[in-house]
């Protein structure tokens, strides 16, 4: 059953850097694709401050969020797709003015963005973070063959999560604002 929440799919994530550029580089190709009338493709680079502004001159507001970005982390191999649910809360105040300091100096980062996004509570109950392994980082335009071959798993994910809300078969983790920073992206 197909929903018809106001979606918005956000890329994250540096240029010309190969597998970690993967998000960026999807982006013209998830633009292209035909969406329903409520889904809404765009970059999420240009600063948190400015996402949150956009954000709240959205009326009616998005319902639905999916972010895709492609982060280091440890544990896991190249093109391991994990995908976590945003739970809200806060980090200290001290972190909180770290990710705004970030923010500031151009740093491009999924958790700043989520962390303004949560203290300016633009985020409603559904956002959803694709994080795919990229891997170590290695300059370029192209990606390698382990990230190739996940594409079309990425972007099915991103279907079903835009067009239902769900992904099958899938283990879905959830994320918290004030453990971001401590445990990384993996959270229960």
């Amino acid at each position: 059953m197909e929903s018809s929440k106001k979606t918005l799919i956000g890329t994250v994530g540096y240029h010309v850097l190969g597998n970690h550029s993967m998000p960026p580089m999807l982006f013209h190709h998830l633009k292209e694709m035909k969406w329903p009338a409520h889904v809404k493709v765009d970059e999420l680079n240009w600063g948190p401050v400015a996402v949150v502004q956009m954000f709240e001159a959205e009326n009616p507001p998005f319902e639905r969020v999916i972010i895709l970005c492609a982060v280091e982390r440890k544990g896991r191999e190249i093109g391991e797709i994990s995908l976590f649910k945003w739970k809200g809360k806060l980090p200290d105040e001290e972190q909180i003015q770290a990710c705004v300091g970030d923010a500031a100096t151009g740093v491009i980062s999924v958790e700043n963005l989520l962390v303004i996004g949560e203290y300016f509570k633009v985020w409603k109950e559904e956002v959803y973070i694709i994080d795919v392994e990229p891997g170590p980082e290695i300059a370029g335009e192209k990606w390698t063959e382990d990230m190739e071959n996940v594409i079309p798993d990425i972007i099915s994910m991103v279907k079903q999560l835009a067009h239902n809300g769900g992904v099958n078969q899938m283990t879905l983790k959830y994320l918290h604002g004030d453990t971001i920073f401590k445990n990384g992206m993996v959270a229960d």
